[in-house]
C-alpha cells in the first residue's frame, strides 16, 4: 500500500489541493483551528472576548482558595449556578479595571515594586537575620502559585497598577458625622416589641395519628426517606512522595552533585556597611534635594577628615530609624538585599574605605565598609542529607513527569481495570467503602477531592464502572478510581422508617397548628393592637436581636413606623409561629467618641464600597462590558406576614 503512495504522490497531492483549496474558500481559515478554541464566549469586555475555559479555570481557583479556607464547607454550594455567575462577575470586573488602568497609562515603577516586595509579609518572611533573601525560599514561593519569580513580580506589578483605579477613588471619599449619624440611625434603628409564640412542642400532644394517615405521608414526602447514595471503590495514586522512598543513590551521584551545586550551598559573599542617610524623596522639589545634597557632601568632608568618626557622626544626623542608634551599622548582607545604587557602591569597596556620596530612592548615603565575610562551602559529609534529599525530591519528581503519561494515557485505554498499570508501575490498587458524592464534614484525603468525586459518579462511571480519567488532587499526585459497587439512592421501605416517619408527621401536623392557633389570635386582635396578649417589652435592633430568629425580626424591622403601635404574624415554619407587636421606636444611646469614630471609619469604607461599584458600572459602559449567560434567578421565600 505504502508502494502505490509513493508511485502515485503526484496524483495524490492533486486530489488534496482540490478537497483542501475549495474547503478554505468555502468555510474559511479559522474553521482549521477550532481545535485551538477556548469554548463558548462567555462575556466580553473591550472587545476582548472571556471563554468558557476562562471562567471554569477563574471559578476552579475560586474553589480551591475558598475550600483551603473552608474545609468543611458543602462542595455544591460552591459549585452552585449562582457561585459560578459570581465568578464570572469578578472576572468581569478584574477585566475592567484591567483594561481602564492600561487606557490611563496607569504604570508602576520599578521603585514602588521594590518597596511593595519588600514590605510584603510572604516575602519578608523569606529574609534571613542578616537580611538576605533567601532566592530558593522565593523561587519555591512563586511556584507554590504555578509562576516563576519573574512572573510573580510581572503579575504584582499588573496588581499595583489596577489598584490605582478604584484605590484613588476609594480614598477620596470621605464622610461627615452627620452623614454617618444619619445613615446609621435609620440602619440601626431599635424598636421595642412585645412577643407571643405558639411553639410546635406545645401542640404535639394534640396531633393523632392513623397508620393510614402515616403511610400516605410515607408517599407524599419520600423524598425525606430516601438513602444515600454511596458507592464502594477501588483506586490508583502516583505521586512523587511515594516514588522518593523507592529511589536509591549512588554515591558518585552524592558527589557529582555535591560539585555542580557547590557555589550554591557555599551561599554568597556577605558584607557589612554602616552608612549615613540624608532623607530626600526622587519626587522632592530640586531645592530640597540640593539641600540635603549639600548637607550630605559637608558630613563626607568631615568623615574624611576623621574616619573614626562615621558611628559619632551617624548617630547625630542619619535619618535612617533603623541604623542610626547604632551608629549606621547595616549588619551583613548580600547581593539583592538593598537598592542597587547602594549595593553596587558597597560592593566596590575595599574593607574600611568610605564611599562618595551615594544617590538612592531613599536620598543621599554616606557608606563606610567595615567587613568582608567570604562564601564558604560547607563539607560534603555535612551537607550529605540535605544533598540526599535534595536529589531523591528531583529524581522523583523527574521520574513522576515520565511515568504521568503513562499513568493517563493507561487508565483511559484500559478502562476496565486499574490492575494493568498497577502491575506495570508497580503500584499498589488501594480500596473504599461507603464513599459518597459529598464528603462529611472535616474528612480529609485525597478521596475528599471534589474533581475526582465529580468524575468518580459521572454517569459513565456509575453505569460502565470505567477508570476515571487521572485526575491532579495536588501538586505532582494523580489518582484514578473506578466504582466496584454501587448503591443508588432509593426509598427506604416503610417499615424500616416507619418511626421516623411518626416523629416528622408529628412535627409537621404540630407546626401547623401552632400557626393556626397564632393565626386566630392574629384576627382577634388585628384592629385592637394594643388589647393583645403579648409578652414582656424589650428593644431589639440589627445590633441587638435578642436570639430571635431572622425571619421575625425582618417582619419588626419592614413594620412601618407611621403605624405603630401594630401587629405582625409571623410564621416560622418548624419553629411555630409568632405574634408581635411593634410599639415604637427607641432613641439610640449617645455614642462615645470612640464609637462615633469607629462608625464613622466604618460607614466611609461601605462608602467607599458603594463608589467603587458605581465606578465599574460606568467602566462597563465605557468599555461596552456584555455578559452573555443569563444571571440565575434568586429563590425568594417570604416566611413572614402582616396583618
Amino acid at each position: 500500500m505504502f508502494d502505490s503512495i509513493r508511485n502515485h504522490s503526484k496524483i495524490l497531492m492533486g486530489l488534496l489541493f482540490l478537497l483542501v483549496i475549495p474547503s478554505f474558500v468555502l468555510f474559511g481559515v479559522d474553521s482549521y483551528s477550532r481545535f485551538e478554541d477556548k469554548g463558548a464566549v462567555v462575556a466580553r469586555v473591550d472587545g476582548q472576548k472571556i471563554s468558557q475555559a476562562d471562567w471554569d479555570a477563574a471559578h476552579q481557583r475560586e474553589v480551591e482558595r475558598i475550600r483551603a479556607s473552608m474545609p468543611n464547607l458543602d462542595a455544591k454550594l460552591l459549585d452552585s449556578a449562582e457561585a459560578r455567575y459570581a465568578t464570572l462577575e469578578r472576572l468581569v470586573n478584574d477585566r475592567l479595571i484591567s483594561v481602564a488602568a492600561e487606557k490611563q497609562l496607569l504604570v508602576t515603577s520599578d521603585q514602588r515594586l521594590a518597596r511593595y516586595l519588600q514590605q510584603d509579609p510572604s516575602i519578608a518572611g523569606l529574609r534571613g537575620p542578616d537580611g538576605k533573601l533567601d532566592m530558593e525560599r522565593y523561587r519555591q514561593l512563586a511556584a507554590s502559585q504555578g509562576m516563576t519569580p519573574e512572573m510573580l513580580e510581572s503579575q504584582v506589578r499588573r496588581d499595583l497598577s489596577n489598584q490605582q483605579v478604584i484605590g484613588a477613588l476609594q480614598g477620596s471619599v470621605l464622610a461627615s458625622q452627620t452623614q454617618t449619624d444619619a445613615a446609621l440611625q435609620a440602619y440601626l434603628q431599635r424598636r421595642e416589641v412585645q412577643i407571643q409564640r405558639w411553639m410546635p412542642a406545645d401542640f404535639a400532644s394534640k396531633v393523632q395519628v392513623t397508620d393510614a394517615e402515616l403511610e400516605k405521608f410515607y408517599q407524599a414526602q419520600s423524598e425525606r426517606f430516601r438513602s444515600t447514595e454511596t458507592a464502594d471503590v477501588e483506586y490508583l495514586v502516583l505521586d512523587a512522595a511515594s516514588l522518593q522512598k523507592s529511589i536509591t543513590l549512588a554515591e558518585q551521584d552524592l558527589k557529582t552533585y555535591y560539585e555542580q551545586n557547590l557555589q550554591r550551598l557555599a551561599g554568597q559573599e556577605q558584607r557589612r556597611a554602616s552608612h549615613i542617610l540624608i532623607n530626600a524623596a526622587k519626587d522632592a522639589p530640586a531645592a530640597e534635594r540640593q539641600k540635603a545634597r549639600a548637607k550630605a557632601d559637608e558630613l563626607l568632608a568631615e568623615v574624611r577628615k576623621n574616619p573614626k568618626s562615621f558611628a559619632d557622626l551617624a548617630r547625630k544626623n542619619s535619618q535612617d530609624p533603623g541604623s542610626s542608634t547604632k551608629g549606621g551599622d547595616l549588619d551583613f548582607f548580600a547581593r539583592g538585599a538593598m537598592v542597587k545604587s547602594f549595593e553596587d557602591a558597597v560592593f566596590a569597596l575595599e574593607k574600611g574605605a568610605i564611599s562618595d556620596v551615594v544617590e538612592s530612592e531613599f536620598g543621599f548615603h554616606i557608606i563606610q565598609l567595615t567587613d568582608i565575610k567570604a562564601a564558604k562551602a560547607p563539607s560534603f559529609e555535612a551537607m550529605r542529607p540535605q544533598l540526599e534529599a535534595d536529589l531523591r525530591k528531583q529524581q522523583a519528581q523527574r521520574q513522576f513527569a515520565e511515568l504521568a503519561e503513562t499513568f493517563s494515557n493507561s487508565v483511559y485505554e484500559q478502562a476496565e481495570s486499574l490492575k494493568p498499570i498497577a502491575d506495570r508501575l508497580k503500584l499498589t490498587v488501594q480500596q473504599a467503602q461507603g464513599l459518597s458524592r459529598t464528603p462529611a464534614a472535616g474528612a480529609q484525603g485525597i478521596l475528599t477531592n471534589t474533581k475526582l468525586l465529580q468524575a468518580l459518579f459521572a454517569e459513565d462511571s456509575v453505569t460502565k464502572r470505567r477508570n476515571t480519567a487521572a485526575v491532579e488532587v495536588a501538586p505532582n499526585t494523580l489518582v484514578s478510581a473506578r466504582i466496584v459497587n454501587y448503591r443508588p439512592a432509593a426509598l427506604r421501605p416503610y417499615a424500616e422508617v416507619k418511626d421516623d416517619a411518626r416523629s416528622q408527621f408529628v412535627q409537621d401536623k404540630s407546626a401547623q397548628l401552632a400557626k393556626a392557633e397564632g393565626m386566630a389570635r392574629l384576627a382577634e386582635w388585628k384592629d385592637q393592637a394594643a388589647q393583645a396578649q403579648v409578652g414582656a417589652a424589650l428593644v431589639v435592633s440589627r445590633e441587638q436581636s435578642a436570639g430571635l430568629p431572622q425571619a421575625l425580626m425582618d417582619a419588626v424591622l419592614r413594620t412601618d413606623p407611621a403605624r405603630l403601635p401594630t401587629l405582625v404574624g409571623v410564621d416560622l415554619g418548624q419553629q411555630g409561629y409568632a405574634l408581635v407587636r411593634v410599639n415604637k421606636i427607641v432613641p439610640r444611646d449617645t455614642p462615645t467618641a470612640q464609637q462615633q469614630a469607629q462608625s464613622r471609619q466604618q460607614f466611609t469604607q461601605l462608602w467607599a464600597q458603594a463608589e467603587a461599584q458605581a465606578y465599574l458600572t460606568h467602566l462597563k459602559s465605557q468599555f461596552k462590558a456584555e455578559m452573555l449567560i443569563e444571571k440565575p434567578s434568586a429563590k425568594i421565600e417570604t416566611s413572614a406576614k402582616k396583618p
